[in-house]
């Protein structure tokens, strides 16, 4: 297969599944998410880079001024507001960005479409190079652990992580693991699950509630301030 016909590829799956679970739905729970959890992770001066941004649902709505993205699939590019730099590369290969010129690295849902760990691996090590010392990375993605049954139901899943797994591969390739949370968000937005403002927000002050609902983990991952490669 052809670079062109992968690329073809990505765009048909994902705009199925996203039109499917719709983009709109999307983009106003992430808001929501936003402004009520996810900005604190963030630099509101600072910078952030998307890794397989989608369609920008979280890069358009998290409160940071100098905004990244990247994903294999050139149609992101539609969704994306003005003031996002965005490149089709993949998420192993961040060339275009200088090393230590980062604040913040973002990721929702990604890892487990890499094919191995030591694709794994080689997207690790470039987030450790573009973030600044005492950069964090935050990561969101489906926990094996808990969303065994439906992991398997996506094509494109590869690569099953668990909220310890992904946590020791951030050690291994030299990240301070500062925050794991095993059962964070539902595992998907997909269905008739309900998604008002008023609920989301509900559910994000409900912790004791996440560890019933809970099937994504969240694990954020710093890089060491006196990181020397």
């Amino acid at each position: 297969m052809s670079v062109a016909e992968g690329l073809a590829d990505v765009k048909a799956i994902y705009s199925k599944r996203f039109n499917d679970a719709g983009l709109e739905r999307r983009d106003r729970v992430w808001r929501v998410l936003c402004q009520n959890f996810f900005n604190r992770y963030f630099k509101a001066e600072g910078s952030v880079l998307d890794l397989a941004c989608g369609y920008g649902e979280f890069i358009n709505n998290v409160d940071v001024l100098n905004k990244h993205a990247v994903d294999m699939n050139p149609d992101a590019a539609r969704h994306l507001l003005p003031n996002v730099d965005f490149k089709v590369t993949p998420a192993g290969d961040l060339g275009h960005l200088q090393t230590g010129s980062i604040d913040r690295v973002f990721t929702s849902n990604f890892l487990e479409h890499l094919p191995n760990k030591a694709a794994c691996d080689d997207v690790l090590k470039e987030v450790l190079r573009v973030l600044r010392p005492g950069g964090r990375f935050v990561i969101l993605g489906p926990n094996i652990r808990y969303a065994f049954k439906q992991y398997w139901d996506f094509y494109d899943h590869y690569l099953p992580l668990s909220h310890r797994s992904l946590a020791e591969g951030l050690a291994m390739n030299g990240f301070d693991v500062t925050e794991v949370i095993d059962r964070f968000l539902p595992f998907t937005m997909a269905g008739k699950q309900p998604t008002s403002e008023a609920l989301i927000k509900l559910y994000l002050r409900a912790r004791p509630v996440w560890k019933i609902v809970g099937k994504q983990f969240l694990v954020t991952a710093q890089k060491p301030s006196t990181f020397h490669p």
